[in-house]
């Protein structure tokens, strides 16, 4: 008797016969629940989807097919691939917004190059004035310069293309520390102590600083006045702790990573000679410096509070041009008589390292003495 659902005329010859046959072994292993039902490639399309004009059997469904009814509930490889696009965008935003913001800092431009200097001392054209360094003071054209640090005034700051206004104020304000460090600290000016001005190098100058102190010379980079004031000390001493300042500070960016700074100042200081019974009161005379400097920093001198002295040019007088001003300054104090006499002779045959500033030599304007008439200002 035929079973409900087989052929009218039975089985077919060379056909399976029944489930048991169909369902072999390599079949066994395969159950056909609801996730892999939903994870087919392909789907057939209801009775009523079907009906529309030119619609197909069966709809794709890939990973990246939208054609899921939206109350479906997304697949796990259709979750993992909404995913991985998700992961893909944000890493572009994020590269985009990294190449806008450019948080690269660039390195430091390399080592501090060694400074160079030229120190050129004035000789008198008169008779040095001497007298109480007040009264000098008030008949000198530094009557009305500014006490120690108080002389030394900072510009106006604006920020840079790459420094901050932040910044160019540390570098100025630094600027400033070492002028006072190396123009005005009394025992740097007689010569007893060089560490307040060391400690504001930048660490690749100190051998040539430490051996300008100990060495100094006049080979245009290892004179110790290039670095700093110093009398020397068995010539003359400070009269008056109280040195008049006057003089300007301006700043540039120099490069993406460099700022430069250029100070030009005037220093007077009274003096008195070092040796033999205490000066009479009416014993001192004035010296005047003139420096002008450049100093640079990068972004690491900037946060260390140091930096980098390029160069120097320093006039200083009265003095006598056969002195060699590199070690420290011998000024002709009150009493001593107009010079005539050259630098000191230069030997082109002979050994060694000559001055290379030997011939460098100015004369002291009658105007800077006290008691001389005042020029008028251009």
């Amino acid at each position: 008797m035929a079973v409900p659902g087989d052929p009218p005329n039975g089985t077919p010859d060379g056909t399976g016969g029944g489930d048991d046959e169909f369902r072999s072994d390599e079949y066994r292993s395969v159950v056909f629940d609801e996730d892999f039902v939903r994870a087919a490639r392909l789907q057939e399309y209801s009775a009523q989807e079907r009906m529309g004009e030119h619609a197909r059997a069966v709809r794709s469904r890939s990973i990246w097919s939208s054609s899921a009814p939206r109350t479906s509930t997304p697949g796990r490889g259709a979750r993992q691939g909404m995913l991985l696009v998700l992961l893909i965008a944000t890493a572009f935003a994020a590269a985009v917004y990294m190449g806008l913001r450019n948080p690269y800092v660039p390195p430091p431009g390399g080592p501090a190059q060694p400074l160079t200097s030229t120190v050129v001392p004035l000789a008198p054209t008169t008779a040095v004035p001497g007298g109480l360094p007040p009264e000098l003071f008030a008949q000198s054209p530094a009557a009305d310069y500014r006490v120690g640090a108080a002389g030394i005034s900072l510009p106006a700051v604006r920020r840079t293309h790459h420094f901050t206004d932040v910044q160019v104020v540390t570098a100025l304000s630094i600027a400033k520390d070492y002028l006072v460090q190396s123009s005005l600290d009394p025992d740097v000016l007689a010569g007893s102590a060089t560490r307040p001005v060391r400690v504001l190098l930048d660490p690749d100058q100190l051998e040539q600083f430490d051996r300008s102190m100990t060495s100094p010379s006049g080979d245009g980079r290892h004179a110790a006045t290039g670095w700093l004031v110093r009398f020397d000390a068995a010539a003359a001493v400070m009269a008056d702790p109280r040195v008049r300042v006057s003089g300007s500070l301006s700043y540039e960016e120099v490069a993406q990573d460099v700022l430069e700074v250029t100070t030009d100042h005037t220093f007077v200081y009274a003096v008195r000679p070092a040796t033999g019974a205490p000066a009479a009161a009416d014993g001192a005379s004035l010296f005047t410096v003139r420096r002008e400097l450049r100093l640079r920093f990068d972004r690491d001198d900037l946060s260390a509070r140091r930096l980098e002295l390029a160069s120097a040019y320093v006039m200083a007088g009265p003095q006598d041009c056969s002195a060699d001003p590199a070690g420290g300054f011998r000024p002709l104090l009150a009493g001593a008589g107009p010079t005539t006499v050259g630098p000191a002779a230069s030997d082109p045959y002979a050994s060694g390292h000559p001055r290379r500033t030997a011939g460098l030599c100015g004369v002291l304007a009658p105007s800077a003495t006290p008691g001389a008439p005042v020029s008028p200002a251009p």
